[in-house]
């Protein structure tokens, strides 16, 4: 397994140099997608032997200048990688399909960033020093920032990439600081516990927050629909499915390491998660842009795994194993789900937005009938997140609800109000999902063909096409075998929740419990053969019902109210599906409206056959605002701006003002590692 974790690593290495060639920008541009598959695949390899139990360490130590350093691996780091890189694998052969269009890569680099994030998320997982993590972790940022700023021509795109960068260093730098303080308590940079007291619960805070930025959770979560929407196509797909894992990873290795949180950090988790989850479903309810769609329900999964993950903080805190078994097994479920649908999406949706010129909905209606391929894995990755069955959404949801059914077991009124109230958020945002999913579904994937469409489309070669159907079969597949993928995930959380309990998520071979025996029950298994049969049942019943009359075609005046009946302007649009939602959650969204004449006493559009004698041509705008951009970062613009100008002052340009910053800098540290000695 070490010589496949140093092969995986290498051909990441060689496929970024060689992106970074003219050559094989000319003659090649799909060959660094190529090899990212290729070392995805043995890393996935690496991470299933974990998983079953085959660790291993590769040392450095006589390199490292921060203590012991190695690459290991344990039972958890190894189900990160089998999920990160069995994802991977598809999407990098997505990616190499893509890259072969004509015009799809402008100039280098994009797979020297695809490469640099793949093989730092390799590092994450596998670190067992602190510096060794937070190294990957700023080149992992890096990778992010030159994969939203790649196409930076485009309008926007410096200001996004700049976006992503910010929240990237600073989630970074709360990382950095929860390690400091680890080190203060331990003496040691390796990823080790730390005894109880103030120093322990600080470093609790500080990393839980650091990876809460990575993960998308407010209010870390506004820069992500602008930087994936700013990075090009299938690349989205290993930000938002693949590397925004390793946030999860640290989630969950926190827990490993520190054990029981300070008991108010559950309570916080569980309220933030729950108002992420339905905040980013509101917000992706009503964009219009397809990317934009996908982006704000990544922030909506952060708060749905952030909130199993908080049943399981609140389980270490009061001591019982079979709440953390439940909350990370939930979690860990909502996690899965989210990496093989959400891949799935955005590798169909960059496809289709290349093929067809534009993301935006009203230009994509009736899209899988000129990509079948794209337009397919759209519809199966929407099914998956909107969370319906047979689906592995249906299942992973399922579980996290029933994981906050479980507060009647639970001792404290915080934990119980707070259970109750994220519990009722994540059935709402269950419902909005449906809404948000099934307007994509029906209006974009199915809906009515543009009469004339934005540009002659072009399907994905076949090994992009592969690609999609892999991440297709995850997306149902999964569920149909969710009892062997319980099993998967019990060895790899076995070093945070003995695998036993998590075993008993296993009433029986094909059905599952909420881990507490005598609960409830779902057997995902039996859905794949229970639905298809009675479905078949019907459509045999009702055939014989009607003597074979539903068989035949029958001419009936149509209805026309905004169906296929109608035509033009009047028909059913994504924008106007979306209205009801903007008006339903206007407290959220705090949705604008304004009415204007646009014409006045003409009766309508000069032309109009049904234009009458009196009246006026209206024109009616509606918008939505992001309230924690508006209500907290705005505010804080100016004073960082002041502060700004003042640091300004600073640069004098002289170099002797430069070394007495430095000489003062220096005697600062020097005060404080004596006063910790």
């Amino acid at each position: 397994m070490t010589a496949l974790l140093l092969a995986g690593l290498a051909v990441f290495t060689v496929a970024g140099i060689l992106d970074l060639l003219p050559v094989v920008l000319r003659r090649a541009p799909w060959l660094a997608f190529a090899g990212a598959a290729a070392g995805s695949a043995c890393l996935s390899v690496v991470g299933a032997a974990a998983v079953a139990g085959h660790e291993l360490r590769l040392g450095f130590d006589g390199v490292a200048i921060f203590g012991a350093t190695s690459l290991a691996t344990d039972r958890l780091s190894g189900l990160f990688l089998l999920l990160m890189f069995a994802v991977a694998t598809p999407v990098c052969l997505v990616l190499a399909s893509w890259a072969r269009l004509p015009g799809r890569l402008t100039h280098r680099a994009l797979g020297t960033a695809t490469a640099l994030a793949l093989g730092s998320c390799a590092v994450i997982v596998t670190a067992d020093n602190s510096f060794v993590f937070l190294f990957a972790w700023e080149t992992l940022t890096f990778a992010f920032f030159l994969m939203s700023g790649y196409h930076r021509g485009r309008r926007g795109t410096v200001t996004d990439s700049l976006f992503t960068l910010v929240f990237g260093k600073g989630g970074g730098q709360l990382v950095l600081l929860g390690f400091l303080t680890l080190y203060a308590t331990t003496g040691t940079f390796a990823l080790t516990g730390a005894p109880a007291g103030i120093g322990r619960s600080a470093a609790y805070v500080l990393l839980v927050a650091g990876f809460a930025v990575k993960v998308g959770l407010v209010p870390g979560h506004v820069w992500m629909p602008p930087g994936y929407s700013a990075a090009p196509g299938p690349v989205r797909a290993l930000m938002s499915g693949v590397a925004v894992n390793v946030g999860f990873y640290g989630l969950w290795r926190t827990l490993g390491l520190l054990g029981a949180p300070p008991a108010w950090l559950p309570v916080v988790l569980l309220l933030l998660g729950g108002f992420t989850a339905i905040l980013g479903i509101a917000h992706a309810a009503v964009q219009t842009r397809l990317s934009r769609v996908i982006a704000y329900s990544s922030v909506e999964n952060a708060g749905l795994i952030v909130v199993g993950y908080s049943v399981a903080l609140i389980g270490a805190d009061r001591h019982d194993p079979r709440m953390v078994a439940i909350g990370l097994l939930a979690a860990s479920l909502q996690m899965v789900a989210h990496a093989v649908a959400k891949s799935l999406l955005f590798t169909a949706a960059g496809s289709i937005e290349t093929a067809c010129g534009s993301d935006e909905l009203e230009d994509l209606r009736g899209v899988v009938r000129r990509l079948p391929f794209s337009g397919g894995g759209l519809a199966v990755g929407a099914f998956t997140l909107a969370g319906l069955p047979p689906s592995i959404g249906f299942v992973s949801e399922w579980f996290l609800l029933e994981a906050t059914m479980q507060q009647f077991r639970v001792e404290g009124l915080g934990f119980r109000l707070a259970l109750a109230a994220a519990g009722a958020l994540i059935a709402l945002t269950a419902g909005f999902a449906s809404v948000a999913f099934v307007r994509i579904l029906g209006l974009t994937v199915f809906g009515p063909r543009r009469p004339t469409p934005v540009a002659e489309p072009t399907e994905l070669r076949w090994t992009g096409r592969v690609g999609l159907a892999v991440l297709a079969l995850g997306c149902l597949g999964l569920a149909a075998v969710s009892p062997l993928g319980v099993r998967v995930l019990s060895r790899g959380l076995s070093p945070l929740v003995p695998a036993v309990l998590t075993g008993d998520a296993l009433k029986s071979p094909w059905v599952l419990q909420p881990v507490y025996a005598d609960f409830s029950i779902l057997s995902p298994s039996w859905l794949w053969i229970v639905l298809p049969a009675m479905a078949g049942a019907v459509a045999v019943a009702a055939i014989a019902v009607s003597r074979g009359s539903l068989l035949r075609v029958r001419t009936v005046p149509a209805w026309r109210s905004a169906t296929e009946g109608v035509e033009g302007e009047d028909q059913y649009t994504p924008f106007g599906y979306a209205h009801p939602t903007r008006k339903v959650l206007a407290n959220l969204l705090l949705t604008r409206n304004s009415l204007t004449t646009l014409e006045r006493a003409t009766g309508g559009r000069t032309g109009d056959r049904r234009r009458g004698p009196a009246g006026a041509h209206l024109g009616y705008t509606t918008d939505v605002v992001e309230v924690v951009e508006r209500f907290v970062y705005r505010p804080l613009m100016r004073p960082v701006l002041a502060l700004a100008r003042y640091g300004r002052r600073l640069q004098s340009g002289r170099l002797d003002a430069y070394l007495t910053y430095m000489l003062i800098a220096l005697v600062a540290v020097l005060a404080v590692v004596t006063a910790m000695a």
